[in-house]
């Protein structure tokens, strides 16, 4: 299944089950980060910033209100989390791991699911960067759909979904990062992509979202 925002399935997505780690520089940074140093604490946020805001602006929508706020807490989560990282994969997957599940709690407690599809009803493209070569009003619609099914899913499968679709990380992968087996996720990604072919199967432009999954 392709990523919603190719720009997150970077080399560096390796590790967490799919195979050795490459070096990461921000991790030389961790103990003192956790030491209590603030230079140390703030190169680790300022480089994992761009890629959780990234995910946030997915999830919710690059327009939606709420990017800056949620995209902070996932900061403020990201900071909290330094001291659980066992290096399973990069400082900054795992920042992006916390901004997947930040988000998705700030759609369900914030009421965002009213006004984010009656938003995409009024727009004719949305995050120009998911695919340009993709018109951009299936894209939207596809993109709706996707973001209007995190609200519809069980948290677990919501959180599985995005995981695999926003960040295109491999089942192997999401198990690592959920700590749910292999054949569970496999399981929840299916349930996920039948609940949104329910939605979408009478709309053609869509169906690329289902595309890929085995």
């Amino acid at each position: 299944m392709k990523a919603l925002h190719p720009g997150m399935a970077a080399a560096e997505r390796r590790g967490a089950g799919g195979g050795p780690l490459a070096h990461d520089p921000l991790a030389e940074l961790l103990d003192d980060a956790n030491a209590g140093n603030r230079d140390s604490l703030g190169r680790i946020l300022a480089a994992t910033a761009p890629a959780v805001l990234a995910v946030v602006r997915v999830i919710l929508g690059a327009d939606n209100p709420d990017v800056p706020d949620v995209a902070q807490e996932s900061l403020l989560a990201v900071k909290d989390a330094l001291r659980t990282f066992r290096g399973e994969a990069s400082l900054t997957q795992y920042a992006r791991q916390i901004a997947v599940r930040t988000a998705l709690a700030s759609r369900r407690g914030r009421g965002a699911r009213d006004r984010l599809l009656e938003r995409f009803r009024r727009e004719s493209a949305i995050e120009p960067t998911i695919d340009p070569a993709v018109d951009p009003v299936a894209r939207a619609r596809r993109t709706a759909a996707f973001r209007g099914l995190l609200d519809d899913l069980p948290e677990e499968q919501a959180e599985t979904f995005a995981l695999r679709v926003v960040l295109d990380y491999s089942l192997e992968q999401v198990a690592a990062a959920t700590g749910a087996p292999v054949n569970t996720v496999r399981s929840r990604v299916r349930l996920a992509r039948e609940k949104l072919k329910q939605k979408i199967e009478n709309d053609p432009d869509l169906w690329d979202v289902l595309q890929g999954e085995a």
